[in-house]
């Protein structure tokens, strides 16, 4: 039986640069775009939706919550969103952020649906301010505001009593986030670009361990779950979603 401690660990060797042979480092990657179908599970059919895009903001969630997550009638729904919205291209203020989000969590639970809402990770300052202007951030600067929109996660989470997984915490403790190769974020060393914001593969491993052992330890129904979100969620080559399906079936 697969052990999810174990593979705790082994992930952490990961990042520290060790080679761990363990089932998620042999997981084959499954592509960005694919809306997950059934596969078996040891319970039954177990679906895992993808319902990232990239760039979206809380505002794009809202416009098409309806189709792609209501509407599978999920079991479980996984919610991460914020990073697109504190940044200068599509900015929502913190006040519309905390409404809207508010309203996607309502919305939700309202459905019968579990929710686990996860704050958005840390990111790389020097790659991110490649792309972004420093003077939007002021007077709070980068990790000022994103402290402010973690705390509205946390604070929506409390309120409507859902789960909460704080991969900023995880991510800030062991994720190496630098200019270093074994960064859990993509970095020039890692990925041949300045990115500062995105996972890495192990990244990705990395967040689906993290949900997959919170699964377990609430047991909490995933028989079909929706990952709803921006590119964080949707991936690449590599995703949260398709690493999770693979532990959850395995």
């Amino acid at each position: 039986m697969y052990n999810r401690r174990t593979a705790v660990k082994n992930i952490a060797k990961t990042i520290a640069g060790v080679v761990a042979g363990n089932i998620l480092l042999g997981t084959p990657a499954i592509a960005a775009n694919d809306h997950l179908g059934p596969a078996a599970g040891n319970d039954g059919d177990l679906v895992i939706i993808n319902a990232g895009i990239g760039g979206n903001t809380t505002k794009d969630l809202l416009g098409r919550v309806e189709k792609d997550c209501y509407l599978h009638k999920a079991e479980l729904t996984i919610l991460m969103a914020g990073t697109n919205d504190m940044n200068s291209v599509k900015y929502i203020p913190l006040k519309q952020y905390e409404q809207n989000m508010r309203e996607l969590a309502k919305g939700i639970l309202a459905r019968k649906s579990k929710l686990i809402m996860m704050t958005i990770l840390p990111c790389h300052e020097p790659d991110l301010l490649t792309r972004h202007p420093a003077a939007f951030y002021e007077p709070e600067g980068v990790a000022g505001r994103r402290k402010q929109v973690n705390d509205v996660i946390k604070k929506i989470a409390a309120d409507y009593k859902a789960h909460l997984i704080d991969l900023e915490h995880l991510f800030n403790a062991i994720g190496k986030i630098s200019d270093d190769k074994d960064s859990l974020l993509k970095n020039l060393a890692n990925s041949n670009k300045r990115d500062g914001i995105h996972p890495t593969a192990n990244g990705y491993r990395f967040i689906a361990v993290s949900v997959y052992d919170y699964i377990l330890d609430h047991k909490i129904p995933y028989h079909k779950t929706v990952c709803f979100g921006d590119s964080i969620t949707k991936g690449d080559a590599e995703n949260y979603p398709g690493y999770l399906k693979a532990l959850l079936t395995s």
